[in-house]
């Protein structure tokens, strides 16, 4: 089946360039990274009292359901030493299942697309950088490149690649 996935990358302890690094290299045991974003340095959201978030976002192809993948993604945190200690407070590594090919699901563990897509800066700037014409069934026809364009500012700062694939 191979369907195009796409995952949000964030963290705001320990190295988490490094540990983005890690986190593809895990993912590639189970799916094919297919393309990684930028790296961008964000302000927290939610919980204001902690250091400040690194996002990224990748793009890959899986043949795996996105329950199976969506639990081979929660034991790449596990190992990689994710504690959430508070609801978006500081973390080592989140890994978000953001859109999986055109699937809608509204479950307790899993809701695609994710919700906020569209409204947080954190999450749509690196999903923009891999595909700004990507849309889905439930945005209405809107892309990522119009839903950035509509955002009023974008408080996020480019720091790096973080790998080439």
């Amino acid at each position: 089946m191979n369907t195009e996935i796409y995952l949000g990358l964030g963290g705001n302890l320990g190295d988490p360039p490094s540990t983005f690094k890690q986190t593809l290299k895990k993912i590639g045991h189970f799916a094919k990274v297919t393309k990684v974003s930028k790296l961008y340095k964000s302000k927290p959201y939610g919980f204001a009292d902690q250091p400040d978030f690194y996002n990224a976002a990748a793009q890959l192809t899986s043949d795996l359901s996105p329950l199976d993948l969506l639990a081979q993604l929660q034991e790449v945190e596990k190992q990689l030493g994710k504690k959430v200690v508070r609801e978006n407070g500081p973390r080592v590594i989140d890994i978000d299942l953001l859109v999986f090919g055109d699937e809608v699901l509204d479950l307790p563990e899993l809701t695609l697309p994710h919700p906020g897509i569209l409204e947080r800066d954190f999450v749509l700037r690196p999903l923009t950088d891999l595909n700004p014409m990507l849309t889905h069934p439930a945005w209405n026809g809107q892309s990522l490149q119009s839903a950035m364009d509509r955002l009023k500012e974008c408080f996020l700062i480019e720091v790096a690649k973080i790998v080439k694939i």
